[in-house]
């Protein structure tokens, strides 16, 4: 079973889901308009393999909204994954990024190699997301939102969701599986508790910022590039990291797309527990 706690880092408050116990902890992060939830029915599993961690970042879910676009950008992100760490004492542990989460993971690790164990890169880039995220509509969003609320922008979307050709398979398989209510009331939280100026601020770095690709050849701990086999975008990004980090694994989870951890959970968890056997074991 799974507590919440908050704790101080930086200037923000960060909000965090734990379970387990263990010398050697697993945290994990979520991606942009997400939240610890996107974790929520992996925890109760991945205790079996010791203390589990996964904090809301800054602008997102329970923790600290700042209302300032300039308090959001990738490194300040990067930045308080360093300090929720210190704050709870973790030395050293394994670290999963998913989506944007995966490009702070690939930050924090370039930046503070003593403090990663094990790195999983989970449906992320090494490069902008440029076509994904174009920056015409995040600024209509953003201007929407400021105008309505995140609510507002949430019921947009959700209003366009039937005719959005750029939803993959397993999503809408995701939505048939759990429900509409379900289905929604995830991604609706998520947007609901999300900044506007974060979704400004770090939709467009996502579009525009530095890319880490060069750099990748520096990490050198056991790394698992894992990407749903349905998430078209990120496929080739995929191939890209793995083929920067030497010695890394890729993994392509059958069915998944986007957010492999609920669309195919079992192969998921699998691919998961491969990982930590590997890596605490190397």
């Amino acid at each position: 079973m799974s507590a919440s706690s908050r704790v101080r880092v930086n200037d923000i408050e960060m909000t965090y889901d734990e379970a387990g116990s263990g010398e050697r902890p697993f945290v994990l992060v979520h991606g942009f308009t997400g939240c610890r939830d996107d974790f929520a029915s992996q925890l109760p599993a991945l205790v079996a393999h010791g203390r589990t961690l996964a904090p809301d970042q800054r602008g997102h879910g329970d923790s600290t909204n700042t209302g300032d676009s300039k308090t959001y950008n990738l490194a300040q992100l990067c930045d308080d994954l360093l300090g929720f760490a210190d704050a709870l004492g973790l030395e050293r542990f394994d670290l999963l990024g998913h989506s944007m989460g995966g490009m702070v993971a690939q930050r924090f690790t370039l930046a503070n190699p003593e403090r990663v164990a094990s790195l999983v890169l989970m449906d992320t880039a090494s490069e902008p997301l440029a076509e994904g995220l174009p920056r015409e509509m995040l600024e209509k969003g953003a201007a929407i939102a400021r105008a309505i609320g995140m609510q507002g922008l949430h019921e947009i979307i959700r209003k366009g969701a039937g005719q959005n050709d750029r939803r993959s398979a397993p999503d809408r398989r995701l939505e048939q599986e759990w429900g509409a209510d379900r289905y929604w009331a995830r991604v609706r939280r998520g947007f609901t508790s999300m900044d506007v100026e974060a979704f400004e601020a770090l939709g467009i770095e996502l579009g525009a910022g530095e890319p880490t690709t060069a750099r990748l050849c520096e990490i050198s701990c056991p790394t698992t590039v894992m990407v749903g086999a349905m998430d078209t975008p990120f496929l080739a990004a995929s191939r890209t990291m793995h083929q920067a980090i030497r010695g890394s694994e890729l993994v392509v989870i059958p069915d998944g797309g986007h957010s492999p951890q609920l669309e195919a959970p079992a192969a998921w968890l699998a691919a998961i527990e491969g990982h930590l056997r590997w890596a605490r074991t190397t």
